[in-house]
């Protein structure tokens, strides 16, 4: 292409300069134009082929090889698109060739870039797929705004195309920006709102030089925290986990990263009082944060005595003991589905909340509780179970069409907790605003574009009907008639309940009768302590 533009160039410049020469009737030998043309396209070559040389070459035309390069559509003519396009024609080893630019600012339409045009905006994206061919696309704007960015993406999802998307503007402004750096569009570019952000130096301000706790570390929560908590240089990182292998990787992961860093790592239940005592008595942190947890709705409606053992006796275990070794602050990792249950779940974590906002009553250490929905790419969460059932050829599997649930990023979920640790005064319970519902359908449905393919043609969706436990509809996290704000926009603290500490200590006697007893009638029992509690008819 540059090539051909070479010439054409060479080929305008000569008509001129012949034309001149005629009208000023300068006389010349015949052999002046040819010359003309000679020396001026070597002039015009020559530098730009020592330039490539000296970058290491300009790879083959895969046409010339005998096969057809992948014809790629660039959406942005900005810098990065500018970079991204260079890099594509100077790589020897990428496979695809950049055919046609979009870009919205009417002043470039076109116009070409290295040579390739740019043929309008975002509504030409369907046409020019057809016209061209094209069987993958580029989004190379980082500096679009996420709104901005769905919207694209949903167009580009119609056409059927594999798409891929540069990581974000950090790169361009370090002048980092290749085509190595491309990246698939992932489900969080879908979320179509801007990231959470927090204030990084209250977080820090707690977090430096203390003594950290984190049950359940190995966790797709636990291990977020540890590693934004181990970036805010603790004097000591103690991890807790019941699965040793979560907590291996993540030990290896941190001694990586933060060589420098005092990590403890311990395999033990927090079920286990006798081992968590031992623990808080050798290392005396200063905060901890308790993300152990079972989550698995289905699960845990089959097994509701060890739903209760773990979560709300385990966090009993950690919250006595922090009581008694005289821990700063604690802070419970929750879940929306405490907000009326409808699952043992869900009522296990509302009664965790309840021990919670009890001992911060009776001790001077600050217990908090931050209640949030679904996080993207949990360990069993809908995400990566989607994945792979696209990888395997489908069924996509959704409960009903009508499904709907809050999302929020990992990162951004752990952060806005660390935010909210920094906010405790003690006995609130944080609420995090996820921002709009999504529906599970549409989540489906766009994980199967992105992956180049058609929803209900290439990958069957299939309604399997709600789960034990599940409800259609999430509660709203945040009531307008009874929050509180914070400093951050997406934090509030919903107004406690009264606990009757001698009402709530007679019950929960009760309730561990019942659970270590193995009582059938457990989820009376529950209801007892968390009237709200809907209990579901459970088939064995």
């Amino acid at each position: 292409m540059d090539f051909f533009n070479v010439v054409k160039a060479v080929l305008i410049s000569s008509v001129f300069q012949f034309i001149g020469i005629h009208m000023l009737a300068w006389p010349i030998p015949r052999s002046f134009i040819v010359l003309y043309i000679g020396w001026l396209g070597i002039a015009a070559v020559f530098p730009r082929m020592m330039i490539r040389i000296l970058r290491g070459g300009r790879r083959i035309p895969l046409q010339t090889i005998g096969k057809q390069a992948i014809p790629v559509m660039l959406i942005g003519a900005g810098e990065a698109g500018s970079i991204i396009l260079q890099e594509f024609k100077n790589s020897k080893f990428v496979e695809k060739e950049i055919v046609c630019v979009i870009d919205d600012d009417p002043k470039k339409w076109g116009t070409f870039i290295h040579g390739v045009p740019v043929v309008g905006g975002r509504r030409k994206i369907t046409q020019s797929v057809v016209r061209f061919g094209i069987q993958e696309i580029v989004l190379a704007i980082p500096t679009l705004k996420p709104h901005e960015r769905k919207n694209i993406i949903n167009i580009c999802q119609q056409t059927g195309c594999k798409m891929s998307t540069l990581p974000g503007i950090y790169q361009l402004i370090n002048c980092d920006v290749k085509v190595s750096m491309l990246r698939d569009v992932q489900i969080e570019d879908l979320l179509g709102r801007e990231a959470v952000r927090t204030d990084l130096e209250s977080i820090m301000s707690y977090v430096k030089d203390q003594k950290v706790m984190v049950t359940g570390g190995g966790g797709s929560i636990g291990s977020e925290l540890c590693r934004q908590i181990a970036d805010d240089q603790p004097k000591q990182l103690i991890i807790i986990d019941n699965y040793e292998n979560a907590a291996y990787e993540l030990q290896m992961e941190l001694g990586r990263k933060h060589p420098e860093l005092d990590v403890i790592v311990l395999i033990v239940s927090v079920q286990n009082r006798r081992k968590i005592r031992e623990i808080f008595e050798q290392y005396k942190p200063d905060l901890v944060f308790h993300a152990a947890a079972h989550k698995h709705v289905p699960l845990m409606e089959y097994s509701p005595c060890e739903a209760i053992k773990n979560n709300v006796f385990g966090t009993m275990n950690v919250a006595s003991e922090a009581n008694r070794s005289g821990v700063k602050r604690m802070v419970l990792i929750s879940t929306d589905k405490a907000v009326r249950p409808t699952n043992i779940m869900g009522a296990s974590k509302r009664i965790c909340e309840m021990v919670i906002q009890t001992y911060n009553q009776r001790s001077k250490t600050e217990y908090v509780a931050v209640r949030f929905g679904n996080v993207l790419g949990s360990n069993g969460s809908v995400v990566p179970l989607f994945k792979q059932q696209i990888r395997e050829g489908g069924p996509v599997t959704v409960t009903h069409p009508d499904i709907i649930r809050y999302f929020m990023t990992i990162p951004e979920a752990v952060s806005l907790v660390l935010q909210a640790g920094a906010y405790a005064q003690g006995g609130e319970i944080f609420i995090l605003d996820m921002g709009e519902p999504v529906k599970i359908l549409d989540l489906a449905e766009n994980m199967i574009r992105l992956s180049g393919l058609v929803p209900g043609e290439d990958i069957e969706i299939k309604f399997t009907g709600l789960r034990p436990g599940e409800k259609l509809y999430e509660e709203l996290l945040i009531d307008d008639d009874n929050k509180k704000e914070t400093a951050n926009k997406r934090i509030f603290i919903g107004q406690p309940i009264k606990i009757d500490e001698a009402e709530f200590d007679e019950k929960m006697k009760e309730l561990e009768k019942a659970t270590f007893s193995e009582d059938e009638n457990i989820r009376q029992v529950v209801k007892k302590l968390v009237p709200e509690y809907t209990i579901q008819q459970i088939n064995n």
